[in-house]
């Protein structure tokens, strides 16, 4: 099958798509193409999760949008189903695959994950073929990682016997389904013809603008535009930390900086997590580590948003110290684990760097997070007897607390706050002993 001939299959929905890696991007991804009438076959290697979409069950949990209806009408359907088995890919078209790619300790990528999938396709991948790498990569990887592996495990030629691309999907947690419809996809092939063979693909699912062009410019692409969130929230952090400093309201600056022309000073907080913005930089990164090119942009905006949970540590101090209570000993009790608010998406969560150091200080921490089965207790019954409350998720159910009864439910009435659900003046009107991220100007 050449690519004239895939295109057609493609426009018509007549040819067989496979998925790999069924979480938060390659789920969604393969219900919605299964919505559009391609038969689809997903491929996950924990087997629990396998046995729960087969049942038309969504194992993703949280505030996601149409994500559990659609799954069981494409199960019920029977245009999609999932399997744990490799060896059902040998007569599947297309190929998406979409597993993480995390970095390890040095900020080196792991493609464990990416080379084990490639590894076991390779065997099975059908002639003419069309693989597609979503996942989120270093920019380099396709040319020196995917490519090679490739062809060596399939025993294939790439662009004779079997075609290769990159889309970088472009999702988040809690807006997946919106994200991948409504949001633009940049489509690198290895050759311009493969780039423009996915193009009717996307345009099944994708409702906005897909640019096709190579591979290198895809892997850029991705790894840039989060690189830029990381350091745009950097800026706002340190912003903040001046603003304590000299006792000003970083909320107010924000405010008025960005009504000058072309200004969007990000928001401040608690500290960055999630699968992406803290790991992506160092993939754009790691694209020239044995090139001569200077980086001090990146990994300066890593470091500043790395120490938002530490200094939440600070802010803590400070308020437990002006209600005469010192932080070893102390009861504290931490409203959110998840990295982002309504989902329960843990992955570098800012949570865990605070909790880890408290405990290193000596503080008793109680966690609550309504998203979290195994913190999901009653509020204020897990807040009850602590001296203070320290907020790092901006969760609805936080969002709603009465503060008198949270006052109420605590020792000491100290509340420190490090996504702004709160200001100083509510706080200070309920009664609280408060600090906030940037908000330096009612405590200086």
């Amino acid at each position: 099958m050449n690519l004239g001939e895939l295109r057609q299959k493609l426009e018509r929905k007549e040819a067989r798509l496979a998925v790999i890696g069924l979480g938060y991007v390659g789920l969604p991804v393969a219900a919605l193409l299964a919505e559009t009438g391609f038969d689809v076959l997903g491929v996950e290697i924990r087997s629990e999760r396998v046995e729960k979409i087969n049942r038309g069950i969504c194992p993703i949990e949280g505030v996601e949008p149409g994500l559990a209806d659609l799954l069981a009408k494409v199960i019920a359907s029977h245009k999609l189903r999932t399997t744990a088995d490799y060896a059902d890919l040998k007569d599947r078209d297309v190929i998406l695959i979409d597993v993480e790619t995390p970095v390890e300790e040095h900020n080196a990528p792991r493609y464990e994950a990416l080379r084990a999938s490639l590894t076991s396709l390779g065997p099975l991948l059908k002639s003419g073929a069309l693989v597609i790498i979503e996942s989120t990569i270093a920019p380099g990887t396709m040319k020196d990682v995917v490519l090679p592996l490739l062809e060596q495990s399939s025993s294939k030629k790439v662009n004779v016997d079997f075609y290769l691309g990159h889309c970088p999907e472009r999702v988040m947690p809690g807006k997946l389904l919106k994200n991948l419809r409504m949001l633009s996809r940049v489509v690198g092939g290895m050759t311009a013809e493969t780039a423009e063979t996915m193009l009717p693909l996307y345009q099944h699912i994708v409702q906005a603008d897909l640019d096709p062009t190579d591979c290198i410019t895809a892997e850029l692409v991705k790894t840039a535009e989060n690189t830029y969130r990381d350091v745009q929230i950097a800026f706002a952090n340190e912003v903040a930390l001046i603003c304590e400093a000299v006792g000003a309201d970083v909320w107010k600056v924000r405010e008025l900086v960005n009504k000058s022309p072309n200004r969007q000073m990000h928001l401040p907080g608690a500290g960055v997590g999630g699968h992406c913005i803290p790991k992506d930089p160092w993939l754009l990164a790691y694209g020239v580590k044995d090139k001569d090119v200077p980086l001090r942009i990146i990994p300066a905006a890593r470091a500043v948003n790395n120490s938002m949970p530490l200094h939440m540590v600070k802010l803590l101090n400070g308020a437990l110290t002006e209600v005469g209570r010192e932080l070893k000993g102390a009861r504290v009790a931490v409203l959110g684990y998840a990295y982002l608010e309504d989902s329960s998406d843990t992955r570098n969560s800012p949570s865990e760097a605070l909790i880890r150091r408290l405990r290193e200080l000596g503080v008793d921490v109680i966690i609550q997070d309504p998203w979290i089965a195994e913190y999901s207790g009653d509020v204020l019954e897990c807040v009850r007897g602590c001296d203070a409350a320290v907020v790092m998720v901006a969760h609805s159910a936080y969002r709603d607390l009465d503060l008198g009864a949270l006052k109420s439910a605590l020792r000491l009435p100290v509340l420190v706050d490090g996504r702004r659900l709160f200001d100083t003046a509510r706080a200070q009107a309920a009664g609280f002993t408060y600090r906030g991220v940037g908000e330096g100007k009612k405590y200086k």
